[in-house]
């Protein structure tokens, strides 16, 4: 019989039926949640490991000798030393494409919030103020038509597509951005300066790397028009937080919708979130967790059990 863990199965929320996982041949040890500290005794004995966020170093492959496969329930592979895995012959597969139509939805969600304002309109009426005005309808915050805007994608991979479809869908133009400082522009794409001097709009979905960390500071946040909306759905610290803050506060850009930070979970006093600017959406990190997508998510996690084991 094949031993199996999952070290983090609470992230894939309590309502998601991991009854397929239950259904391979497979002795099952899920935990919700895995400390530092537990991660090599939950691990020592089986073949194959299942982690979204614990990190496997390569202090933890080193002893584990048994194991033959990581599947990572995500489609970031930086919580696993990759190299130490190829070396001691252990399969590491990840998830990909699961999350399109839930990171987009989530994309326009906040994107329809900052230039339509309904919710801060909702609260008005909840207050009083529509009851109390002379017009018919209120003008307390501005609104924009996406229609003939601009969108721009940095990254293009599954997710920017699905945006890239809603997109155009509203009737918007888009501009992908090639890589910053390329030399060549390749068919398709558009210099990364120009997309950000364009854009109404920027949806960020690259990964986070040293040479995307920190890609939009004040230097770029400058450079966008006013009237501009940044979103990142990607990964914090591709966004410098402090000076995102800063260029909301000083009418740089008009706002701003992060669903990623660099500390999550934040802790109480995190600055960006005691300094947030009316004008910026914070939320948690769900662009990707829709029922559908994790119920998606975890049938691709089946299929590499399957694929390499069984």
């Amino acid at each position: 019989m094949i031993n199996g863990v999952f070290l983090d199965a609470g992230t894939l929320g309590p309502d998601l039926d991991l009854s397929p996982l239950h259904d391979l041949p497979i002795n099952w040890k899920l935990h919700d949640f895995t400390t530092p500290e537990q991660t090599l005794e939950r691990s020592r004995n089986a073949q194959v490991v299942i982690t979204n966020k614990v990190i496997l170093d390569n202090d933890t492959l080193s002893r584990l000798s048994e194991l033959k496969l990581i599947c990572i329930a995500a489609t970031g592979m930086n919580n696993v030393d990759l190299k130490t895995a190829e070396a001691r012959g252990i399969e590491v597969k990840n998830v990909v494409g699961y999350a399109g139509s839930s990171v987009a939805q989530l994309v326009f969600n906040v994107l329809l919030e900052l230039t339509t304002h309904a919710s801060q309109y909702n609260q008005r009426v909840s207050t009083g103020q529509w009851s109390t005005s002379r017009s018919f309808c209120l003008f307390d915050f501005p609104m924009m038509e996406l229609t003939g805007k601009t969108m721009g994608l940095v990254g293009y991979g599954n997710l920017a597509k699905s945006v890239e479809h809603l997109a155009r869908a509203f009737g918007m133009h888009v501009l992908i951005a090639e890589q910053k400082n390329a030399t060549h522009i390749r068919l398709g794409r558009t210099p990364f300066d120009q997309v950000i001097k364009e854009s109404d709009a920027i949806s960020i979905h690259c990964p986070l790397t040293e040479a995307t960390r920190d890609l939009f500071s004040m230097t770029e946040l400058q450079q966008m028009k006013p009237s501009a909306i940044l979103i990142n759905t990607a990964r914090g610290g591709i966004v410098n937080e402090a000076d995102l803050v800063t260029a909301l506060n000083n009418g740089e850009i008009a706002g701003a919708a992060v669903d990623v930070i660099t500390t999550e979970p934040p802790p109480k006093d995190y600055p960006l979130i005691m300094n947030k600017p009316d004008n910026l959406i914070i939320t948690p990190h769900i662009a990707w967790a829709t029922l559908e997508a994790r119920t998606r998510l975890l049938h691709q996690l089946v299929s590499n059990i399957t694929d390499t084991l069984l």
